[in-house]
C-alpha cells in the first residue's frame, strides 16, 4: 500500500527536484535548474498554506531519503457556466515519479489524494495536460481527451 501525504515546507527541495524530473522528460525542455533558488522560498510559503488554493501530495521514497512521487495542483475560480455553475476548477501539474520508483502505483495514489482534495473544495472539473506515457493513468481515473484551444502569451 502506498502511503500518500500532503507535502510540507520541509519537502520543498525534493518537490523542486521531482518537478525537474518531469520537466526533463518533456520535449523542448531546458535542463537548467537556475530557477530553483528563486522558486524555493515561494514554494515553501505555498506549502505552508494548508487552507490555500495550492496543494501537493507526495510519497516518501521506500528505499532512501527523499520523495518517490509528486502530484501538485491548484484550485481556480472562473465565472460559472452550464457544465460548471460554481466555476471552481482544479488544475493538475507537476506529476512526477522518480525513475527508480516507477510502476509501483505512487503517482496513482497521489492523484487520487489530489482529486479528493479538489472534491472537498467544490471543484467540479479537473484539467491537466498529459504526456503520452501518462495518458493511460489519467484515462483510468476518468479523464477524457478534449480539443485544446489553448493560446499562450508570455509577459
Amino acid at each position: 500500500m502506498t502511503l500518500v501525504r500532503r507535502a510540507a515546507p520541509g519537502d520543498a527541495e525534493e518537490v523542486l527536484r521531482l518537478r525537474q524530473v518531469m520537466i526533463d522528460s518533456m520535449p523542448r525542455s531546458s535542463p537548467s535548474t537556475d530557477w530553483h533558488a528563486d522558486s524555493l522560498p515561494v514554494l515553501r510559503a505555498r506549502l505552508a498554506e494548508t487552507d490555500g488554493t495550492f496543494a501537493a501530495f507526495v510519497v516518501d521514497h521506500p528505499d532512501r531519503r527523499g520523495l518517490a512521487a509528486l502530484v501538485a495542483g491548484t484550485i481556480d475560480y472562473r465565472i460559472g457556466g452550464a457544465h460548471n455553475p460554481h466555476g471552481i476548477d482544479g488544475y493538475v501539474f507537476s506529476v512526477a515519479t522518480d525513475p527508480d520508483a516507477r510502476r509501483q502505483g505512487h503517482a496513482r495514489a497521489c492523484m487520487e489524494a489530489l482529486l479528493e482534495w479538489f472534491r472537498e473544495r467544490g471543484a467540479r472539473r479537473v484539467r491537466l495536460i498529459a504526456s503520452a506515457q501518462a495518458e493511460p493513468l489519467y484515462a483510468s481515473l476518468g479523464f477524457t481527451r478534449r480539443p485544446d484551444p489553448l493560446l499562450e502569451l508570455r509577459l
